[in-house]
């Protein structure tokens, strides 16, 4: 306990190597006494009393025991990760009965346990080592935590989310030195996580497939890969395991290499999906025995072939297919499996839904340009609403009906709900892909509504031109699944940070200039909007050379007479009567056009062009990484799509409607139609796979400490570790020299003294009464 609380990791390690139980110390009492021992000002010590208070209320009083309560931290982590990745602490730090007891380490745990010991673990809620593991985050003691992930299951799952934890710690954290501490154990879990699946993969890349895909129950049901992507990992989506598991979701059950023009082909003619011009990998349920024959995504609520609910483990992960909410083909025969296959493949899903929005985008274009009347709308403008109408159907199926959005919070069953309708629309709306989406159809809802009232026709035509832009530019997100134009657009979505800092200079030293010039020049006008355009609109324009020196220079001007004064106004050619120009300081205006000219086209200028090359450069090295994170979520989102497209997109959500009203009327729990990318696997099966995971694990921190041990540093380390120790031992040898040397002068000067005494002796015996003996030999010090 004293090695916990003072962060002594070298002390633990020691203790639990000679036998500790940690299952047997870790009780109720001694987690408590961890928590409380955050330092007063600390981030977890505000968290947890603002856990506390909040909760206070709405918790009943709990009946007096002999322990005490252990502090909120469930409360806590699903502040710090939301309901989807928070570990399944409730109130209090009891488990919830209705939504499971712990992680899969629990349950392994707990089979030789007595039922005292049951209720410790319930109120504990994990295995002691994910409760230590989670108190080391909390409380920042970065040794401590790498030691006990170390020594805990579910080492890919635990890595993720102990970098996604300090992450979200690190930008709530005030003090630099603690958030800058945080960050780097961030990184450092995210690297274990890499390498130990990439050490996964190097073993089995079936079995890695399926660590990627399986629920943690540590993590809230969470898989690995939607904890990366809540962590920001990109190097954990850059691994080859994990984009060759994405490129056969993106393909399904088709051929990698069947070419583009192919899909469109076949999509314009589906008769060509039963030639040989469509590749179809070769079924699983050909090459194994009819009752192993499983799809896992239609299984993973009961409903699969022969009613599984777990995948056997002799399944291969080559077996999950596409969601479920294409139909489960597992019995169909032959050429309808072959359609289904085609028709679910998110490949197939992005193409129609590509070619759908180009036609989309031409109707809108011919509607604008050449059907658009202030009569009653005809039969393009009333199918380009019916289109629009379609798309914004999906977009609500996305954010409430649990498309991409909606990440749900467990599975199919008793005690398993779907994530709040407010978590929902909080994953929908951070996706700046839905916002644009959000935006153009709001503007449309609003041209639309212009257009249709008696006095706005033109109000509404400008509205729809303005949200057409809109719509034109979403198509930039058709090119994030390519390899080559994906990356060039997360340049550009970093260099438009630049543009706007560029613009928020530019704009002080803009309405700077604009306002002194027109000041100087105009001082009598008092027509608004010819002054705002000349403020800010011709400064502007002489940035990039459109300079009216009639209007600035006395020279270039025709001297007409404006007032009383002589000599002190004038109007340029051309221009109206009320445009006068004062004459008075011509000469700073032209000034002050020398040096907003240097200043806006060599400084600024020069400047934005360095940020650009800056991020560049910066972003060119690690842009492939960004891609490759994009991908999953392109991946996910139309692996989650229905196959229609819009407008026929409108057949499937009435299907989606009817099904949900059949299953709420047989009240049957709610299928996980939108759960994509997750498994669940029998428990005899997950305990093969975190086993294999362990051993993978021990490979992994072995090969590392020999990696360690051999590398030049540690060498370079042993070696001087070596030359102090000789150094040591030179320096005990001298004073052992010293000691001996010492010892020798009072051996002699003992001898001396024996010999006087001896002679003084011999001498007193022979000498008469009344005689002196002989003086006594000098000592060492004389």
């Amino acid at each position: 306990m004293d090695a916990l609380l003072n962060d002594r990791p070298e002390f633990v390690r020691l203790l639990i190597s000679h036998g500790l139980s940690v299952g047997h110390f870790l009780t109720s009492t001694r987690l408590t006494q961890l928590y409380s021992a955050a330092p007063p000002n600390s981030l977890i010590r505000s968290l947890l009393d603002q856990a506390s208070h909040g909760a206070g209320t709405k918790t009943p009083a709990s009946k007096p025991s002999a322990e005490p309560r252990p502090p909120d931290v469930g409360q806590v982590l699903r502040m710090l990760l939301g309901e989807t990745c928070a570990p399944r602490y409730s109130a209090g730090g009891v488990v919830d009965p209705q939504r499971g007891q712990g992680g899969q380490e629990s349950k392994c745990l707990l089979t030789d346990k007595a039922p005292s010991e049951l209720t410790l673990d319930a109120v504990l809620g994990q295995a002691p080592w994910s409760d230590l593991l989670l108190w080391a985050l909390l409380l920042n003691r970065a040794q401590m935590a790498l030691y006990f992930w170390e020594m805990s299951s579910n080492a890919v799952a635990s890595a993720l989310g102990a970098c996604l934890l300090l992450r979200v710690l690190a930008r709530l954290e005030s003090e630099a030195e603690e958030a800058a501490r945080r960050k780097d154990l961030a990184a450092k879990f995210e690297g274990l996580g890499v390498d130990l699946f990439g050490e996964c993969y190097r073993s089995s890349e079936k079995r890695a497939a399926r660590l990627l895909l399986r629920r943690c129950p540590l993590w809230g049901d969470a898989t690995c890969l939607q904890l990366a992507m809540q962590a920001d990992a990109r190097a954990f989506f850059a691994q080859d395991g994990v984009q060759s598991l994405l490129t056969q979701k993106w393909w399904g059950e088709m051929d990698s290499t069947t070419p583009i023009w192919a899909l469109v082909l076949a999509f314009f003619c589906p008769p060509l999906i039963y030639t040989n011009l469509i590749t179809f990998r070769r079924s699983e349920e050909e090459s194994i025995p009819k009752d192993m024959a499983f799809d896992m995504d239609c299984g993973v609520n009961g409903e699969g072939p022969a009613g599984l609910a777990e995948p056997p483990e002799q399944t291969p992960v080559g077996t999950l297919r596409q969601p479920r909410r294409r139909g489960c083909c597992g019995r169909c025969p032959p050429r309808l499996r072959r359609w289904l296959q085609f028709w679910g493949a998110p490949v197939t899903a992005f193409l129609g839904n590509v070619v759908s929005y180009l036609l989309f985008l031409l109707l809108f274009a011919h509607v604008l340009l050449i059907d658009f009347r202030p009569e009653p709308p005809g039969a393009a403008e009333l199918l380009l609403y019916f289109w629009a109408f379609t798309l914004l159907c999906e977009e609500f199926r996305q954010g409430l009906g649990g498309g991409w959005g909606s990440l749900a919070t467990g599975g199919p069953g008793p005690g398993h709900r779907r994530a709040p309708l407010r978590h929902r629309l909080h994953l929908y709306l951070a996706d700046a892909w839905n916002q644009c989406d959000l935006v153009a159809l709001t503007c449309f809802l609003l041209g639309v509504g212009c257009r249709l009232t008696p006095g706005l026709y033109d109000l509404g035509r400008t509205v729809l031109c303005l949200d057409f832009m809109v719509f034109t530019l979403r198509l930039l997100h058709i090119f994030t699944v390519n390899k080559q134009l994906g990356p060039k657009i997360v340049i550009v979505n970093k260099m438009m940070k630049d543009v706007f800092f560029f613009l928020f200079f530019l704009g002080v030293w803009l309405v700077a200039y604009g306002v002194a010039t027109e000041g100087l020049l105009r001082p009598r006008d008092r027509d608004l909007p010819n002054i705002l355009r000349r403020v800010f609109y011709r400064p502007y324009l002489q940035i990039f050379g459109q300079i009216p020196q009639e209007d600035m220079d006395v020279a270039l001007m025709e001297h007409v007479n404006c007032s009383s004064e002589q000599g002190f106004w004038a109007r340029p050619s051309g221009t109206q009567a009320g445009s006068c120009v004062s004459l008075y300081a011509n000469w700073l205006v032209i000034l002050l056009l020398i040096i907003f000219l240097l200043v806006a086209n060599i400084l600024l200028l020069n400047l934005l062009i360095a940020m650009f090359s800056y991020t560049f450069g910066k972003v060119q090295g690690n842009s492939d990484l960004y891609w490759k994170a994009q991908r999953y979520s392109l991946i996910r989102e139309y692996h989650s799509r229905p196959a229609l497209a819009p407008p026929l997109i409108v057949i499937s959500h009435v299907l989606l409607l009817i099904r949900r009203l059949r299953r709420r009327r047989a009240s049957t729990p709610p299928s996980p139609i939108f759960e994509h990318f997750r498994v669940r696997l029998s428990k005899e099966a997950e305990r093969k796979l975190l086993t294999w995971e362990s051993v993978q694990k021990e490979n992994f921190l072995l090969a590392r400490a020999r990696d360690k041990r051999e590398s030049d540093s540690e060498r370079l380390k042993r070696t001087s570790q070596k030359v102090d120790t000789v150094l040591k031992q030179l320096r005990q040898i001298r004073e052992y020299e010293q000691r001996l040397k010492g010892l020798e002068r009072e051996v002699e000067h003992c001898s001396r003294v024996l010999g006087w005494v001896a002679d003084a002796l011999s001498r007193s015996a022979l000498l008469p009464p009344g005689g002196s003996p002989p003086p006594a030999p000098p000592g060492p010090k004389d």
